[in-house]
């Protein structure tokens, strides 16, 4: 089982329920962090002392304050610990259940699980941290089993997602264009952006753009 685990939340009372849960159910040395650049040092210095953790489980949401953090998310510290520990277990715990989120977890930053926080959270991280350290299979909260089949989500990028987005909030095409070539996002000209609507209409099988938000929001893409 793992030995040495770390807990990056931080909502106190949260993350004082993860560590109770650890400790009722497994042998480790548990540590837990409130801020990503916390948790990125202690990964650090776990390696240099060849002591590392085995086990990362993190939030994606971190609540601004008055320290002048380089890490905000849990995403940019997935990122951050893959390079300094690549082969670093990691189970995302988090509120945050949109299908797009989700599948960008798995497939761009390689995370092992995925635990939706709710009423049987405390059973299911016990579930997911079993899984991880047993099998070479993936985990994800029951309720939310139905991304792992949702094909429709796996072909959506980024650039759909934003531009999806800019439509949702009442964006022309041009204005949306415009917005794409100061970003240095190619393609980015107003019939490459049309034809793109197209196709996602097509592939939704919306009637028209307005169905078409309706649809994607609805999935929990935007």
């Amino acid at each position: 089982m793992f030995t040495k685990i770390l807990v990056c939340e931080d909502i106190d009372s949260i993350s004082l329920g993860i560590m109770t849960v650890l400790q009722k159910n497994f042998p480790a040395d548990i540590r837990s962090a409130k801020y990503c650049d916390d948790a990125l040092l202690k990964i650090k210095r776990a390696i240099y002392e060849q002591e590392a953790f085995d086990l990362l489980i993190t939030d994606l949401s971190f609540k601004a304050d008055y320290r002048d953090a380089k890490i905000v998310s849990g995403e940019k510290l997935i990122e951050a610990a893959r390079k300094e520990q690549p082969d670093l277990k990691i189970i995302v715990y988090s509120i945050d259940d949109k299908p797009y989120k989700i599948k960008s977890l798995f497939d761009d930053h390689s995370i092992n699980a995925f635990v939706a926080k709710s009423r049987e959270s405390a059973t299911e991280l016990v579930e997911a941290i079993e899984t991880v350290y047993t099998t070479d299979e993936f985990y994800i909260s029951p309720q939310l089993s139905h991304i792992a089949r949702d094909m429709a989500v796996l072909e959506i990028d980024e650039n759909d997602i934003l531009l999806l987005d800019y439509l949702s909030k009442g964006l022309t095409q041009p204005e949306i264009s415009s917005i794409l070539k100061n970003a240095g996002i190619v393609p980015s000209s107003t019939s490459s952006i049309e034809k793109r609507i197209n196709k996602l209409k097509i592939y939704f099988k919306a009637h028209n753009t307005i169905h078409l938000i309706a649809i994607v929001k609805d999935l929990g893409l935007i």
